[in-house]
């Protein structure tokens, strides 16, 4: 007689926070100002006017942006404020970096509001695996977040977590 398989996990106390959860649903959009510019390195103000002028900033819409210049130009701030007046009127979000960069600001923006409170004292794994884009970042602010509430906290899948924090005994 075979005994019955128990999943000791399911049965656990240990609660699985996956930060994929936390992604900002919407289009994104880098914007190479390079493209704008004389041979990728000088802008010319009235023809660099002329192009964002001309540019069809509606597909944006609802769209989170990041503003960036991938050569070694020297781009005055007040070019980028420019096209983020023309952007402003269509995308949630317009952020000078790369999308990583504005990954990381978005998600950085949720964690401000995140309740760690209603973890306390329970065992955290943090997954992860995600097929949305999480930054780096986003697992440092989520940690922080969480190690002043939490019993522990260990990365990765029930399997093969790795503990990364254990609350002293001492704690009240």
């Amino acid at each position: 007689m075979a005994e019955e398989i128990i999943n000791r996990v399911a049965n656990s106390k240990l609660v699985t926070i996956n930060l994929e959860d936390f992604y900002q649903d919407g289009p994104r959009f880098e914007i190479d100002l390079k493209n704008w510019l004389v041979e990728g390195f000088i802008l010319r103000e009235k023809e660099f006017r002329a192009e964002l002028k001309s540019h069809n900033w509606s597909v944006y819409k609802d769209a989170y942006v990041s503003l960036h210049c991938s050569t070694d130009a020297i781009v005055p701030a007040w070019a980028y404020m420019l096209i983020s007046s023309h952007l402003s009127q269509f995308a949630k979000k317009i952020i000078y970096g790369n999308l990583e960069t504005l990954e990381s600001i978005l998600y950085a923006e949720v964690l401000q509001s995140f309740d760690a409170s209603e973890f306390k004292n329970k065992p955290i794994i943090i997954k992860g695996c995600s097929n949305k884009p999480v930054p780096q970042n986003a697992y440092l602010l989520l940690q922080q977040k969480l190690q002043p509430e939490v019993k522990s906290i260990m990365f990765g899948e029930a399997c093969s977590a790795v503990p990364l924090y254990k609350q002293s005994r001492n704690k009240v």
